[in-house]
């Protein structure tokens, strides 16, 4: 047994093949990295830190916005340059055109701040030198996001650049003026609308302190305990195998926002205890990849996505997790429904009394009661009115003096200095798909793109919200199939949402729409990471994993319709439209609630007792009459009175009937 480098150090052990293909799986969401010893290691460990203390500092003091943005993206391009190899044949080895690269963005870092406002002013009529050292930035980061997530999202971005330059060529309704390069270049590299935007200022003000902290309580051993803690506290029946990988889904995933991380920690823990009491290996992958998923809609860290949100609306972080509070209550309830429906199926099996050890709960609690505090701490601070900026600075200081209350979670300043390390380079990633993505969004905002993509989803849709909808969720889709969920959410964000606020959705709830269906990308092939890096654990087949993650994951894939189409299906987001108040949201999360049990009862087959095919049937329709009550009356014109309570109806008779013949299928 063996635990590969590249791992989450809770992961525990894999067999060797099995982690290298793990690892494998994460590097193709993360990138192939160098593994430096000697003082190659040395210097990458004082880059990173370097990047760290830097945005600590801008955290804690005032740094002019260019100058933060111009440093982070500079940052981001010197460790991808460094620490990610051309090719994975090149791995472990510093080549001299990494040097190369490495002092071209030291230049162009140069260039940019001596530039001053003075580069800003002239960027309508730059100089020669302009656009030269704009395609060097233009390249660099290409090639940054190239090695640190794959050759799409970089081919992605060279499309749309081709698209501004040659649109003038193109039919009606895409065409559009045409732009130079004296146009282009410096609007994507010297202005704040480009490389330099919105994606790149989330990134280097919230999305590399949350990465930081993240790393801290991995540091501190808080990923382990919150398994373990699992385990315990769910026992250790066929039940409980399910149990604790929701929950430990939740704990672990809440404070750490990675789908394939949490996937791989929790499958390389609870896959045998799983397989012992009767799981199958694809559906024990679907659900840890479910429970992978729940990482990125788990307050209080989210994907890195959701830091865009609150910027693009204007709004503080605090009300994107307010937001996010009830869809991810609904989503783990389902989650639970499907494991309750699981054990059922294991007690018809004859599976249901097998026994796992585990470890005494209140022996866990008593060692690492301090760890919950991660739960909290960002949102406490927020609460008593600190910004989200300082909130997770103060979150740090309380996991390190907290740390000091385990011996082996202990931060002393060894251990410190690597975490305040990982958490710079696991923010690489990330800065380089942002700046990658700003010059999408740069191209779509020259171009005018948003706004004519609005009116052509808008005029193919007939002016229909749920069709419009549909292709929302269809292009927001597809998207993410090619790219990471933030570059995903940042170009659908532009394009896509725009459509549903023309036809009257708040913007929130279409901003909302279009994060969960971007975060969908993590559990669809080809990108399906999360299932592949599962069925590499369970020894299942990907694709079959993949179908039983989409079986778990319902909720996440019809949930986001009720933002959209029902009026008061906003008070799920605790948002109130006029006249609404608390008893609409105990309302729409009862209904919510029903319709996904009775969804998740059809999925599984299972209730009392298995289901024929026409009780699956029922369970759906009623589902879907409870979850959509508003939608069905006015598709049906009213021929459909109150579905909501022939929902409820339907419902009470087909689990009557279920319970009273259970005994007689057993």
């Amino acid at each position: 047994m063996t635990n590969i480098a590249g791992l989450p150090p809770e992961a525990g052990d894999l067999d060797a093949k099995t982690a290298e293909e793990v690892v494998r799986l994460i590097e193709a969401e993360e990138g192939v990295q160098n593994r430096f010893t000697g003082w190659l290691g040395v210097t990458g460990t004082a880059v990173a830190l370097a990047m760290s203390l830097f945005h600590l500092w801008a955290a804690w003091d005032i740094v002019p916005t260019t100058t933060l943005r111009f440093v982070h993206v500079t940052f981001a391009l010197v460790l991808s340059f460094f620490l990610f190899p051309v090719a994975r044949r090149y791995r472990d080895r510093f080549m001299a055109w990494d040097a190369v690269l490495i002092a071209a963005s030291l230049y162009v870092l140069w260039y940019l701040i001596d530039g001053g406002d003075d580069l800003l002013d002239r960027y309508v009529f730059p100089e020669p030198m302009d656009i030269v050292v704009g395609w060097m930035l233009i390249g660099l980061v290409l090639e940054a996001t190239r090695r640190t997530t794959g050759w799409i999202m970089p081919f992605v971005a060279g499309c749309f650049m081709l698209y501004a330059f040659f649109g003038d060529h193109l039919p009606a309704p895409w065409t559009h003026r045409g732009y130079d390069a004296e146009r282009l270049i410096p609007h994507l590299t010297t202005t704040l609308d480009g490389i330099f935007g919105t994606a790149v200022d989330v990134s280097a003000t919230l999305i590399i302190l949350f990465t930081i902290y993240g790393a801290i309580l991995s540091a501190t051993g808080a990923g382990k305990f919150f398994v373990d803690f699992s385990f315990a506290a769910t026992g250790g029946n066929a039940a409980s195998a399910g149990r604790t990988v929701v929950l430990s889904s939740f704990l672990l995933g809440g404070p750490s926002g990675s789908g394939v991380a949490t996937t791989v920690t929790i499958g390389t823990v609870a896959w045998p205890m799983m397989k012992r009491v009767g799981y199958r290996p694809d559906d024990a992958g679907g659900l840890l990849a479910a429970g992978g998923l729940g990482a990125i809609i788990s307050p209080p860290v989210l994907g890195a996505a959701a830091f865009l949100i609150a910027e693009y609306l204007k709004i503080g972080y605090l009300d994107v997790l307010k937001m996010a509070a009830i869809p991810t209550i609904l989503y783990y309830s389902s989650l639970l429904f499907m494991v309750e429906l699981d054990q059922r199926r294991l007690n018809v099996a004859g599976l249901g009394n097998i026994k796992v050890p585990v470890a005494p709960l209140r022996e866990l609690f008593a060692k690492g009661w301090f760890h919950f505090s991660s739960l909290i701490a960002i949102i406490f601070f927020m609460v008593i009115g600190y910004s989200s900026t300082m909130s997770v600075l103060y979150a740090m200081g309380v996991a390190i003096v907290l740390s000091f209350l385990s011996k082996e979670g202990a931060l002393w300043p060894r251990r410190l200095v690597k975490a305040l390390a990982d958490g710079a380079i696991q923010a690489v990633g990330i800065a380089a798909t942002c700046a990658a993505a700003g010059i999408i969004v740069g191209c779509i905002t020259l171009t005018g793109l948003g706004l004519k993509f609005s009116d052509i989803a808008i005029q193919a849709a007939g002016g229909s919200l749920l069709i419009t909808a549909l292709y929302t969720a269809l292009i927001v889709w597809v998207v993410g199939l090619a790219v990471p969920v933030t570059a995903s959410y940042i170009i659908c964000a532009v394009v896509a949402a725009p459509a549903l606020m023309k036809l009257g959705v708040p913007d929130y709830a279409a901003h909302m729409f279009v994060f969960y269906y971007a975060v969908l990308s993590e559990v669809s092939p080809p990108t399906a990471l999360s299932p592949f890096a599962a069925a590499a654990i369970t020894g299942a087949g990907p694709y079959r994993t993949t179908l039983m993650a989409w079986k778990y994951t319902l909720p996440a894939f019809i949930l986001p319709f009720v933002f959209v189409t029902d009026p008061e299906g906003v008070a799920l987001l605790l948002s109130f439209l006029p006249g609404m108040g608390w008893g609409d949201v105990a309302w729409q999360f009862l209904l919510a609630a029903s319709g996904l049990a009775a969804l998740a009862a059809a999925c599984q087959g299972m209730a009392w007792r298995p289901l024929a095919a026409w009780e699956r049937a029922g369970f759906t329709l009623a589902g879907l009459m409870l979850v959509f009550p508003a939608l069905l009356e006015s598709m049906f014109s009213g021929l459909l009175p109150a579905p909501h309570l022939l929902g409820f109806v339907l419902l009470a008779g087909l689990i009557l009937l279920n319970f009273r013949t259970r005994t007689r299928a057993a």
